[in-house]
């Protein structure tokens, strides 16, 4: 069977150095997109990494992904098991270091960046109470991370929500600190679908190498297949992880 991605129009012209990128791409049990994580990598011209919860080898990626699901099934709180896994320990060791390997968390990814405390807040269920999967407008409001810096800031893009524990909280003095910081990468446009505080979709680290976010970029990568017109919106998110890995940084 053939492995080649079978793209509509030809979105990514990765050069010799952005090939080489490895990004890995974490599965824990009850991780649902890490095959769509990987995807999205390759689409954007890096090498998917398949990264084993289990394990502590990071096997020299640069940079990782964890995607959305419902690890553990989301006992205790979503997040809370998985922040414990041996390979979460290598993340956030390799995130806080001199080095800050940028670091993805997608929906369930990002339960479990806030229960690593790599990122501030926690996630708690929607507060209308019920699952939500819907195409959802996001204002980029940082493009300066090693993950939103090939978007400009105010850029409206639409790419796939679903969640059900996907209300973000924290206390005022924290949510005053990331606006004051500009550490608020998306907010939800228009209706807010979770009832996340000042309506906001996504966050990063004062470093700006860790980024959390609740809906999923990695379903919004090729045409024809998204969920707006073009379909594409979030592959910048993959393209972006490149430019900042070969010192494009804005």
């Amino acid at each position: 069977m053939s492995t080649e991605l079978p793209l509509i129009g030809d979105y990514s012209t990765p050069t010799a150095e952005l090939s080489g990128a490895r990004i890995g791409v974490v599965t824990f049990p009850g991780t649902l997109d890490d095959r769509d994580a990987a995807r999205a990598v390759r689409a954007a011209g890096a090498q998917a990494v398949s990264l084993w919860h289990a394990d502590t080898d990071l096997q020299d990626v640069d940079a990782v992904v964890i995607p959305g699901g419902f690890s553990y099934g989301d006992y205790l709180r979503a997040g809370a098991i998985s922040r414990f896994a041996p390979m979460m320990d290598k993340i956030i060791d390799a995130a806080n270091s001199d080095a800050k390997l940028p670091v993805l968390g997608i929906c369930n990814g990002f339960q479990i960046l806030t229960e690593s405390h790599l990122l501030p807040g926690s996630m708690i269920k929607n507060d209308h109470l019920k699952f939500i999967c819907r195409d959802q407008v996001l204002r980029v409001e940082n493009d300066q991370t090693a993950w939103t810096n090939g978007y400009t800031a105010g850029q409206e893009i639409t790419i796939v929500l679903k969640n059900q524990d996907g209300q973000y909280v924290a206390d005022e003095k924290t949510l005053d600190m990331l606006e004051a910081e500009g550490r608020v990468a998306f907010s939800y446009v228009g209706w807010n679908p979770n009832g996340s505080r000042r309506s906001i979709a996504g966050i990063s680290n004062a470093a700006g190498n860790v980024v959390g976010l609740m809906p999923h970029p990695e379903h919004a990568i090729e045409a024809g297949f998204g969920p707006d017109a073009r379909g594409t919106d979030g592959l910048t998110f993959f393209t972006s992880v490149l430019t900042h890995l070969v010192g494009g940084k804005k």
